[in-house]
């Protein structure tokens, strides 16, 4: 997933994305909030990216955690974006990025951005959506 070709491909082929999958962010985030009971079973999924120390460098990798977090928080909504509710439940959608030689303050600082909270802790970095920017 070192370019972002080959992450629009790689999510569209592992988690059977429509045809109309526009292969861009946007359409990523889409995408990912739509994957409910005919892909996941209905009991939502935990993505694992392994071997993400090379990913770590590309200069994508911000935005890329960033629209993860946006695909994630929108399936795990029961509201459409304008405070409706959705025909849907929500359903639970968590990404996890495996590192061979994981550096903490590393990965908190590539993944720093205005629109995501990090947290660290033993072991860990989290990232979500800023509730101040985006709720």
């Amino acid at each position: 997933m070192l370019t972002e070709e080959a992450i629009f491909r790689s999510f569209a082929d592992r988690l059977r994305f429509p045809g109309y999958f526009g292969r861009n962010w946007d359409a990523l985030v889409d995408c990912l909030d739509d994957l409910c009971v005919e892909v996941t079973g209905g009991v939502g999924f935990a993505g694992v990216i392994h071997d993400a120390d090379r990913l770590l460098r590309a200069d994508h990798f911000p935005l890329f955690v960033s629209v993860l977090c946006q695909g994630a928080d929108r399936a795990n909504s029961e509201i459409d974006l304008d405070g409706f509710s959705l025909d849907r439940p929500a359903f639970a959608e968590h990404f996890l990025f495996e590192f061979s030689a994981f550096d903490r303050e590393r990965v908190a600082q590539q993944v720093e951005q205005p629109d995501l909270t990090v947290t660290t802790g033993e072991g860990f970095v989290a990232a979500a959506l800023c509730s101040e920017v985006w709720h």
